[in-house]
């Protein structure tokens, strides 16, 4: 009987090699890969998520894609085991993903899970004593295989029944990426671009932007997460952000993402971004928005602006003041 195995595929080359090694072994493998707005590994055309089912098809093996989701925000937020450098909480994400692959296991007919973990690349996640309580907390003692570090660990289950040769499974560990490539070439892996992956969690200049929606939000969502990575924000009261583009991709993105009850901004006077004032729209708040925006145009210093505020595809004018200095901006940035 031939046996099953449920991958965590990023699309780097970690993940994607501990999939080569399994489809060597004459076991079937199902991709799973999981979306997040903190994701900072991109491509020329987009990011992880592309790039796991890019190698999934070239592997021929069929790739489920889920979205991390509200419930992992709450984790973000909370998370059990603590963060890293920044606001990374590393061993809680592996064990969320992990018993969501668990639960996975049954619908896709699955005998174990495996990952591209290896023994001491990442200093909170992938130690030791972190990757026996996330083993044991996500509830995959003994299915769980790493291919690339097995040979540091007591044999899993697929490895005792036979399921897998231990033999032809590694024994690679540490932060050098070196032993890893040498295996891309000799099992013929190629164009992976995101060797490490990446997350805004671990920037330290992010940290702010996420507790500011933390802090500020009355109910989490993941567009305001997704947002993060786009324009300058600024907060202009406790429940109003206003986001301004800095550029005509980012204008059209802001554009774009506008929900019902929200309003754009933007001064008529020339060129100028878009300007995005989200949550609790009051006058006051708005006209300290415009002002904000204006210090982003060539409208006249210290002189009256008119900007358009388009709010449910109604338009009207408001005259501002052009007043605020790059002193007082800074008051308001997140």
């Amino acid at each position: 009987m031939k046996r099953k195995a449920l991958a965590l595929l990023s699309g780097g080359l970690d993940s994607t090699l501990a999939v080569k090694v399994m489809l060597d072994q004459g076991i079937a493998v199902e991709a799973l890969n999981f979306t997040s707005p903190f994701c900072t590994c991109t491509s020329k055309n987009a990011g992880c998520k592309s790039e796991a089912i890019r190698v999934a098809e070239e592997f021929g093996i069929p790739i489920k894609v889920m979205n991390k989701g509200v419930e992992y925000l709450e984790i973000v937020r909370n998370p059990r085991h603590g963060y890293g450098k920044g606001m990374n909480p590393c061993v809680d994400c592996r064990i969320f993903l992990l018993r969501k692959a668990k639960e996975y296991m049954a619908e896709s007919g699955a005998d174990f899970v495996i990952t591209g973990e290896v023994l001491g690349q990442r200093p909170m996640s992938q130690r030791r004593d972190t990757l026996r309580v996330i083993e044991r907390e996500s509830g995959l003692e003994g299915l769980l295989l790493r291919p690339l570090s097995a040979k540091h660990f007591k044999s899993t289950i697929p490895e005792q029944e036979g399921w897998v040769d231990r033999e032809k499974l590694l024994a690679i560990q540490g932060r050098s990426r070196r032993e890893q490539m040498e295996l891309a070439t000799e099992l013929d892996v190629k164009n992976y671009p995101c060797p490490a992956g990446g997350c805004l969690l671990t920037e330290l200049s992010f940290v702010s932007k996420i507790r500011d929606v933390f802090d500020h939000a009355d109910e989490l969502n993941l567009r305001d997460f997704r947002l993060l990575k786009m324009g300058r924000h600024f907060r202009v009261g406790p429940r109003t952000k206003v986001l301004i583009g800095r550029n005509e991709a980012e204008n059209e993105v802001l554009s774009l993402a506008v929900q019902p009850g929200e309003a754009t901004i933007r001064w008529i006077g020339g060129g100028s971004p878009v300007g995005v004032v989200t949550g609790h729209q009051e006058e006051g708040l708005l006209t300290t928005a415009a002002k904000i925006l204006l210090r982003y145009t060539k409208g006249e210093q210290g002189g009256e602006c008119a900007v358009k505020v388009t709010t449910d595809g109604e338009e009207r004018l408001i005259q501002v003041e052009n007043d605020f200095d790059d002193g007082r901006i800074e008051e308001f940035r997140v």
